[in-house]
């Protein structure tokens, strides 16, 4: 994970358009199915990793590790460790990642709300 360096105006840099824009690469990193997950899963409270884990059906240990680290470097979760043997690792959402979270509940209750017209346009589809 490098530091993209931020070219353009701060209006470039927040148009998702743009391909080198600044807001694309956090969009990316957000927009991500694993990332929601563990948005939507650390919403709930402070978890250990393993508590992530178990919270984010079918998610690999690496893939786990992967996305916290982005999401910690974007400011949406915090991660606290605590010196004891062996040492305990916590995750908890940001001001930032609290507010992301709103969107994603958003999120899932539109699924909810429309589950049963794409399951319909899914059929119709692949018919």
């Amino acid at each position: 994970m490098g530091t993209k360096q931020v070219r353009g105006t701060p209006e470039e840099q927040a148009d998702l358009r743009r391909a080198d824009s600044l807001a694309r690469e956090i969009f990316s990193d957000v927009a991500d199915k694993w990332a929601l997950l563990i948005i939507e899963a650390l919403g709930e409270g402070t978890l250990r990793f393993s508590e992530v884990r178990n919270e984010v059906e079918g998610i690999s240990h690496k893939m786990l590790t992967q996305n916290l680290r982005k999401l910690e470097r974007n400011g949406l979760v915090e991660r606290t460790v605590y010196p004891t043997v062996p040492p305990r690792v916590e995750y908890t959402l940001t001001e930032a990642g609290r507010e992301l979270r709103k969107a994603v509940d958003v999120m899932c209750d539109w699924t909810h709300r429309n589950l049963g017209r794409i399951e319909a346009a899914r059929r119709e589809f692949d018919v």
